[in-house]
């Protein structure tokens, strides 16, 4: 497998001069970059959140009455 680190230091020394002159140290943005990066987090935020509701409604959960528990109590304390 070539080595890839002589071509990459390549393309960053000819890279550097192009930042340098467009970057204002006083005006930085996150750019378009940085809004697509927080478009895909906010989607699947929200279609992890749907998902979570569908499934919670799916759930049914029916507490027993207080007499039964009580009395599977006294039974488990006899014997």
């Amino acid at each position: 497998m070539p080595d890839m680190s002589a071509s990459v230091s390549l393309a960053v020394t000819h890279l550097v001069p192009l930042a340098a002159k467009e970057v204002d140290q006083n005006k930085v943005t996150p750019g378009v970059l940085g809004f697509i990066v927080f478009a895909v987090l906010a989607l699947a935020v929200w279609g992890l959140m749907k998902s979570m509701n569908k499934h919670m409604q799916r759930v049914d959960f029916q507490e027993r009455p207080a007499e039964v528990d009580t009395k599977a109590d006294s039974t488990a304390q006899q014997s």
